[in-house]
């Protein structure tokens, strides 16, 4: 029975990725580092120093661990000064009403997402208020693909793993919520993935809660 859904944040309920790629963008021109929207996929659900790590491949020198905190910070002052203009345009299609639906059904919500930035894109997309729990980067020390943060999630919100569902547009998010015991509802970009139990384009294609009535 599923008692809990547990959403990823960018690319489930809002949209940030272009955010994400300026502010990576601006960095690695700033360091003469090749950096495209492709590459950029690659990004997708993993932390802020593995998303580094992948950038730094095609890096011309090596960077000392000093000068990667470095640098992830510069990327993270581009993002959180232009995370500071979301508004609730932001907020992807279904995704309140889905959030909605669930709250009136007496279903557990809360967010589980690998970024350090997740209070403030809540607060600013309007939408801070409606969920149980929040489990996000600052409360972790491993990103997904490990279970860590739905496991967190889950604690908070007391319900056991089993019972949860996880809502994830990554592959490394796809992972990360088997990797806890839970069901997996993949959308967007990781809709394609055969090990989600539940795959859906975008959240108005698919009736959440009937199919949570099908697993009572």
């Amino acid at each position: 029975m599923i008692q809990a859904v547990i959403f990823d944040l960018d690319g489930v309920l809002v949209t940030t990725d272009d955010s994400h790629y300026e502010a990576w963008k601006r960095m690695a021109d700033e360091e003469g580092i090749c950096f495209n929207r492709q590459i950029n996929q690659r990004l997708r659900g993993v932390s802020r120093m593995e998303s580094l790590e992948i950038i730094l491949e095609r890096a011309n020198k090596s960077y000392t661990e000093d000068e990667k905190n470095a640098l992830a910070a510069r990327k993270n002052s581009y993002y959180v000064a232009l995370i500071q203009h979301l508004t609730p345009s932001a907020l992807l299609p279904g995704a309140l009403e889905t959030v909605n639906a669930l709250r009136k059904q007496g279903i557990k919500i809360a967010i589980g997402s690998s970024s350090k930035n997740a209070p403030t894109i809540l607060r600013q997309v309007g939408i801070a208020d409606l969920f149980d729990a929040v489990a996000d980067g600052n409360q972790i020390k491993h990103s997904k693909p490990a279970p860590d943060v739905f496991l967190l999630a889950a604690e908070l919100l007391r319900i056991p793993p089993a019972n949860c569902l996880v809502v994830e547009d990554a592959d490394a998010g796809v992972e990360s919520g088997l990797n806890a015991g839970m069901k997996v509802l993949a959308v967007g970009a990781a809709s394609y993935n055969q090990k989600a139990h539940l795959r859906a384009d975008a959240l108005t294609d698919i009736d959440l809660m009937a199919w949570i009535r099908t697993q009572a």
